[in-house]
């Protein structure tokens, strides 16, 4: 079964009063002209006219790299302390 956008009541409305008010809505419409349609060779695919792109913002390396290093010095720390208690227990020598 694959996934399945729903459109609900809003969106469509949305949808209509877009189409019929003729509204050009950034990363949503655009009022293409005849002559902009035929420069695209008649192609209607949406990117052509709509950019829908959105920038992800940057990731931040040293901060990562630092957070894992500041992990894996926790998870060290619960390691021996685990270790404490197996031993307490006779399960590890």
């Amino acid at each position: 079964m694959k996934t399945q956008n729903k459109l609900r009541p809003q969106h469509i409305q949305k949808i209509v009063e877009t189409y019929r008010d003729r509204k050009g809505i950034e990363k949503y419409s655009h009022l293409a002209t005849l002559k902009e349609v035929e420069e695209n060779d008649y192609n209607l695919n949406i990117p052509r006219y709509v950019d829908t792109f959105e920038e992800e913002e940057p990731i931040d390396i040293k901060a990562v790299m630092a957070e894992i290093k500041e992990l894996e010095a926790k998870r060290a720390e619960l390691d021996q302390e685990i270790e404490v208690y197996l031993k307490e227990l006779g399960i590890v020598e």
